[in-house]
């Protein structure tokens, strides 16, 4: 696999690093993957609060308006019946999770084939460190700037908490995420039009992922002809 320019936040170049061919290789494309694992994501973000009233919580009392027998009108029990205005709602919808089981190495696949697919498209960047002397969001932007992160960007730190320098600087930009490699999903690399990694970031999630490919896989992929 090819290496990638490693840059400073001045877009100077300091560096490579080497990608692995069995996370970033056209081999990990798979739309139908990544098709399912966007989906689940936006179904565990519904709120699922919409609610109607049945006969039982409507408004009304509860005594038989008329006789059963003897008036020449229909048998009705309830005010509340739902056939009548007011009434309660039949089968309608009740609070509940939209949330569903999906397999972690599906979600872990398609995080392969959202890497692979940012690459492919020249939207995938990694710098030395996406730290600067002061935490300020005039000083990030012009650093996003520079790398031609002028629309929407997610930032990628490694570790198991975020600077306060980092936090602080980058919370206030418009169009601007900032998560660690243990948050990263293949949502935000889709939603996101450029995706800036730090060394450490982008070397800690390709070991980890690296590790998840199953053997078939990846014989398959050493065994892929190249295109020329």
């Amino acid at each position: 696999m090819a290496n990638l320019d490693v840059i400073d936040l001045g877009g100077q170049k300091v560096g490579s690093i080497e990608l692995a061919e069995e996370v970033f290789g056209p081999s990990q494309a798979n739309e139908a993957l990544l098709w399912e694992a966007v989906k689940h994501y936006r179904a565990a973000l519904r709120q699922g609060t919409a609610a109607t009233k049945n006969k039982k919580l409507v408004s009304g009392a509860g005594k038989k308006l008329w006789k059963q027998k003897g008036t020449g009108r229909a048998r009705v029990g309830s005010i509340r019946s739902p056939l009548w205005r007011h009434g309660g709602t039949v089968h309608g919808p009740q609070p509940r999770s939209y949330d569903y089981a999906f397999p972690r190495k599906k979600v872990l696949g398609a995080l392969r084939a959202a890497l692979a697919a940012k690459l492919a498209d020249g939207k995938l960047t990694v710098v030395e460190s996406l730290e600067l002397n002061e935490p300020k969001s005039k000083l990030y932007r012009a650093a996003l700037d520079k790398l031609e992160a002028k629309r929407t960007t997610l930032l990628v730190e490694s570790g198991q908490a975020l600077s306060e320098k980092l936090y602080l600087g980058s919370r206030n930009l418009k169009n601007v995420e900032l998560v660690l490699t243990t948050e990263v999903h293949p949502y935000d690399l889709l939603r996101y039009e450029r995706a800036i990694f730090s060394r450490s970031a982008i070397e800690k999630l390709q070991e980890s992922l690296k590790k998840t490919v199953s053997k078939r896989r990846l014989a398959a992929a050493q065994t892929q002809p190249e295109v020329a």
